[in-house]
């Protein structure tokens, strides 16, 4: 039996289905309603909850026909961007659904209500699932359009200090563009080259390039390593401060 389902949608966003019993799911960040609704009558599923990490359309597009399909129970942080919202959520917060146990946690950045959900080791799930939204992507992060760049660097440091082999799935696959970036500010990183190597192998292969792990992210996404002398060197900047450097990636990758 197939956990967790990854659903492309509208190019290159990720729609999730997590099964936490025999044919109940929940949705995270249904942008499309028909790639979702088919995938439920593909696979005999109900769908009961949908979480939404934030208020950009491509990730709650199709909340709304979904909601009057099913009768199911949205959950988010943002009243007044998400129509249809049935229970808001804040930092900290445990969701309950059935015998599933999700927390939430506050990443502001990319938006100022975002937030990140994750799903603690289970016995069914021994590394523990976060869904990312656009705060943490495959090898990257997203774009500050709400907040400054201390924001998103505190948040991005409340996902990295989840467990390392926690599974990162993120809001779209701007995976293979995000390495070729890393690869550019540091040509000589072995890990780095390799990484870029097995993305490209995947795409070759047909597959997803999620999900990836926190531990993977630590020592590969290059925004995440915004504090060390590697990443100071390579952009000339041995002198500044982690915030400092992080939001010059951000500026370069808002370009590249």
């Amino acid at each position: 039996m197939e956990q967790l389902i990854t659903i492309p949608a509208l190019g290159d966003n990720f729609i999730y289905l997590y099964r936490y019993d025999n044919s109940d799911v929940l949705a995270v960040d249904p942008g499309d309603y028909s790639s979702v609704l088919d995938t439920l009558k593909r696979h005999n599923l109900n769908l009961t909850t949908i979480l939404a990490t934030h208020h950009h359309w491509d990730h709650i597009g199709g909340i709304a026909e979904l909601k009057k399909k099913t009768g199911c129970k949205v959950i988010g942080s943002d009243k007044q961007g998400m129509p249809g919202i049935d229970e808001i959520v804040e930092d900290g917060q445990i969701i309950t659904i059935d015998k599933t146990r999700i927390q939430v946690i506050a990443t502001p950045g990319h938006t100022r209500s975002a937030v990140c959900y994750y799903l603690p080791p289970t016995d069914e799930n021994e590394a523990g699932i976060l869904w990312t939204g656009d705060t943490l992507f495959i090898g990257g992060c997203g774009r500050l359009l709400e907040c400054n760049a201390q924001t998103m660097w505190d948040s991005l440091q409340k996902l990295a200090a989840l467990p390392d082999r926690t599974y990162v799935y993120c809001g779209h696959d701007y995976t293979l563009e995000n390495y070729e970036f890393a690869h550019e500010i540091e040509p000589h990183n072995q890990s780095v080259e390799k990484r870029l190597s097995d993305i490209k192998q995947k795409i070759q292969q047909g597959k997803f390039t999620v999900p990836s792990t926190m531990l993977q992210e630590k020592e590969t996404n290059i925004f995440l390593r915004s504090g060390t002398s590697e990443i100071k060197n390579a952009l000339n900047m041995p002198d500044a401060g982690e915030v400092e450097i992080f939001a010059e990636l951000r500026r370069r990758k808002d370009v590249f």
